[in-house]
């Protein structure tokens, strides 16, 4: 295709073309795994973790109930009173709710421009010079097996069809599926937004029915419990046993928790002194 058709960003685009389907495959790659015989009894399906509600949903509750659960503990550990846990509390949990949501919207949005720039490219491709992006998928198709003849036939059926080639291509060469793989920004925003505001919520609740030594215990009661069922949720994502990722989850939630309230200490005993 003539760079001289193109838009001054098509061309920009397309001079980085190769560098940003490498980054697309190697972030989509995940690791080399390969087939291999083993048992399958007793493994959980991980299928679920394609639900990107799911996923934002989970990782909203646990970014809030850690996040704010350490700010929490910190204040407690500088003993300081119940309204100054309050206030700490709640603009921890508006600061990182608002921080979250705007920041899962920016990298959505940036993320979704460059695909569809990509895919907006490969429309001109298709469009400009067929016959050569016909060879490009025979080729694909080559390299993953196919005999040379089988290939060929397989990509002039695909190219008759100019919604399906931009599709195959899409997926094929790219690396990008054009029905789901662009992703929403408002939806993420929205569902990190939420999902934060209630995990940060969870262990702010009982200082406002009291404060002192029991609302800081309950506090890291419900934070316990809460960190504890989100990280069995987790393995609905990962396969793992639920009990396994319970167990982590917990351990890396006490630890910072403990960290930040032996820092607060310290801290407080300095000022105070």
């Amino acid at each position: 295709m003539d760079d001289a058709n193109l838009a001054p960003e098509d061309r920009r685009t397309k001079r980085n073309l190769q560098t940003l389907i490498d980054t697309q495959r190697r972030l989509q790659k995940g690791n080399d795994l390969l087939p291999h015989p083993g048992p399958t009894e007793g493994e959980r399906s991980a299928g679920s973790g394609k639900s990107g509600a799911l996923r934002a949903a989970i990782f909203g509750v646990n970014d809030g109930l850690l996040t704010n659960t350490s700010l929490i503990m910190g204040f407690a550990g500088a003993s300081q009173s119940r309204g100054v846990i309050l206030l700490a509390g709640i603009s921890g949990l508006l600061a990182g709710a608002f921080s979250m949501s705007a920041g899962e919207y920016v990298s959505m949005r940036v993320q979704r421009e460059m695909l569809e720039r990509l895919l907006h490219l490969e429309a001109h491709e298709l469009g400009s010079d067929p016959d050569l992006e016909e060879k490009e998928l025979s080729e694909i198709y080559v390299r993953k097996g196919l005999p040379p003849d089988l290939a060929d036939q397989v990509a002039l059926h695909i190219m008759r069809d100019p919604k399906t080639a931009l599709d195959t291509h899409a997926r094929e060469e790219l690396g990008i599926d054009p029905d789901q793989g662009l992703g929403s920004p408002w939806g993420a925003a929205l569902s990190s937004f939420v999902m934060f505001s209630i995990g940060a919520l969870l262990p702010l609740i009982p200082f406002f029915f009291g404060g002192g030594h029991p609302a800081e215990v309950a506090s890291a009661v419900i934070a316990a419990v809460a960190i504890t069922t989100v990280g069995a949720l987790t393995s609905f994502l990962t396969g793992r046993s639920p009990v396994y990722s319970a167990i982590r989850m917990l351990a890396i939630g006490t630890a910072a928790a403990l960290v930040t309230y032996l820092i607060g200490s310290r801290l407080g005993v300095a000022v105070t002194g």
